[in-house]
């Protein structure tokens, strides 16, 4: 018998951390904040480096991008 350890697919190795942020839409560069279409915060998703890899409109919708490009999301408060 072989033994080996099971993921679930948050938990696999694979799976790159990310971390959701809120973030102020006047804390972004003026060209990001003529596309914010009059919102006042959007939610940041980002490398474990702090680079910026995506905005979104909303947190449930950073995690479901997060997850769908096979990364781990953490919320940061």
């Amino acid at each position: 018998m072989t033994d080996f350890k099971s993921h679930t697919p948050e938990q696999s190795p694979e799976r790159r951390i990310v971390y959701i942020r809120k973030i102020a839409v006047d804390d972004l560069p003026e060209e990001v904040q003529e596309q914010a279409h009059g919102l006042t915060s959007l939610y940041a998703i980002g490398g474990e480096d702090g680079q910026h890899l995506a905005l979104v409109r909303d947190r449930e919708l950073a995690f479901v991008v997060a997850r769908q490009n096979d990364m781990q999301p953490h919320s940061v408060h």
